[in-house]
């Protein structure tokens, strides 16, 4: 037994050894110009019309985003789970919907023949995808598929941290997600620090939640996309606006839910004083 256990005490030391070399090795060849954490900048937490318990979304913000994701984002980026219909939270009417639909070519069938066909997509279709299929996508992107855009700001955010997160409890935020991506979509301007290596192919982006880089080049430029409502044409205000509709597309009830929630809170608060009243009545001349 005494062996054994002598045996285990070498054991301990040599580890021990082992993982200090380890580590001191390690320092040694570290650059300090590399990041230990990411994203390495946090998002800035924007004035978002859909914030707090009582916020709505705006309907002409998600009209501009829309128009983003169509002309710039829809290249490489799907929306499967989406179907046109959801554009009715956007504020577009059936009659508009009915003809963004048939803009896009979706696939059906099989037909009489057992083929299938293609055919203008109708209100009930789901946004159909630039790739037939994910292999495909990574192919045309540099081995690195684009992420799917139907629940991405919802699926995408930045922790916030002790004590923050408590705080968000009762300010109901949830926006972490549109920040998100307004961040990344106007992170690209900045520069990497000296010394900073960069993997060939990809390109900075400090607030990026996977990395110091990412395959995806900058999407965005001023002037890129034409708004007839006069509203500035720059990369924040696309970021802005993109980043609003996307979070559409991820909870189109999130208002309907919202005043659901108040008419739930206020019921509950006149039933506890009527709770209250009924048990002082009950057990007034109680000894």
């Amino acid at each position: 037994m005494k062996k054994i256990l002598n045996g285990l005490v070498v054991l301990g030391v040599l580890m021990t050894g082992c993982a200090g070399v380890a580590f001191a090795a390690e320092e040694a060849g570290h650059n300090p110009a590399e990041p230990t954490h990411f994203p390495i900048h946090k998002p800035e937490e924007m004035d978002w019309s859909f914030a707090g318990p009582f916020g709505t979304y705006d309907k002409a913000q998600l009209q501009r985003g829309f128009k983003v994701y169509k002309e710039v984002c829809s290249a490489c980026h799907s929306m499967n789970l989406v179907t046109f219909r959801t554009l009715e939270g956007a504020g577009y009417n059936d009659a508009q919907i009915k003809t963004l639909a048939a803009e896009y070519q979706v696939q059906d069938g099989p037909n009489a023949d057992g083929e299938m066909f293609d055919r203008p997509a109708v209100a009930n279709d789901h946004f159909p995808s630039p790739f037939p299929n994910s292999a495909a996508a990574a192919a045309a992107n540099n081995g690195a598929a684009p992420p799917d855009f139907s629940l991405i700001a919802k699926a995408r955010g930045v922790e916030r941290g002790f004590p923050t997160f408590v705080f968000d409890i009762f300010t109901q935020y949830a926006e972490n997600g549109p920040d998100y991506i307004h961040a990344l979509l106007t992170g690209y301007d900045e520069q990497p620090p000296e010394g900073m290596e960069i993997a060939e192919g990809t390109h900075y982006n400090p607030y990026f939640i996977g990395g110091k880089s990412l395959a995806m080049a900058k999407p965005l430029s001023d002037g890129q996309v034409t708004y007839e409502d006069g509203s500035p044409e720059t990369v924040d205000q696309y970021s802005r606006d993109v980043s609003a509709f996307l979070m559409m597309v991820a909870e189109p009830h999130l208002v309907d839910r919202k005043q659901t929630g108040f008419g739930v809170m206020i019921f509950l608060i006149l039933f506890s004083g009527l709770v209250y009243l009924t048990k002082r009545k009950v057990w007034a001349n109680a000894h």
